[in-house]
């Protein structure tokens, strides 16, 4: 797979990087600083677009042949956003209140290319069966809760034995739909070369 633009992802996040590489893209990691606070009145699932949109407007665009990727990812219980946790009883507290409950993750994406900015989302609906406080305290003292929307990944141990059902893509989850990145760049892709 070959796209002849240069595709910049201007997130810091490694799950994305990841996701990228293990989908075949090329790519270069140039992370913008953005103000990651929002309206408070703005809808929850609106969030994420527009921190992806900010993250995107802030790269210096100045050749159109470059593709700009900029995504963010929130988490939702009960109506309201979970950030990445400050410290160790945040993310246990944030835990406890994913366990035996279903909560949605929504990413953003804003995909500059070709002078236009597009600008979409993937919701999945996650399941946490009941954790015990001893999965919880495992999780959060062996792995790295504090980087992530919610306090947890989907691909480490809490959610590798907690989550038991998943309605939409595991990806969008564990930080970047590239299902629909991958429809969005489709225009620019040739393949066998």
């Amino acid at each position: 797979m070959k796209i002849s633009e240069k595709i910049i992802l201007v997130s810091a996040s490694p799950r994305r990087r990841q996701i990228l590489e293990e989908a075949g893209f090329r790519f270069e990691v140039i992370p913008t600083a953005v103000d990651e606070s929002f309206d408070p009145d703005l809808p929850a699932e609106k969030v994420p677009e527009v921190l992806a949109r900010r993250k995107v407007e802030a790269f210096p665009y100045e050749d159109p042949r470059q593709i700009i990727l900029g995504a963010d990812t929130v988490v939702i219980v009960n109506g309201r956003i979970l950030n990445k946790p400050e410290d160790r009883q945040e993310a246990v507290e944030m835990l406890k209140g994913l366990s035996d409950n279903t909560h949605r993750v929504v990413t953003g994406v804003c995909i500059r290319a070709n002078n236009s900015l597009i600008t979409f989302s993937d919701t999945t609906l996650v399941h946490f069966k009941a954790l015990s406080p001893q999965e919880i305290d495992y999780y959060v003292d062996h792995f790295s809760p504090y980087d992530k929307a919610g306090g947890y990944g989907v691909q480490d141990f809490i959610g590798m034995v907690g989550i038991d059902r998943l309605e939409g893509s595991f990806y969008n989850v564990m930080g970047l739909p590239v299902h629909q990145v991958y429809h969005h760049l489709k225009p620019y892709i040739r393949f066998g070369e």
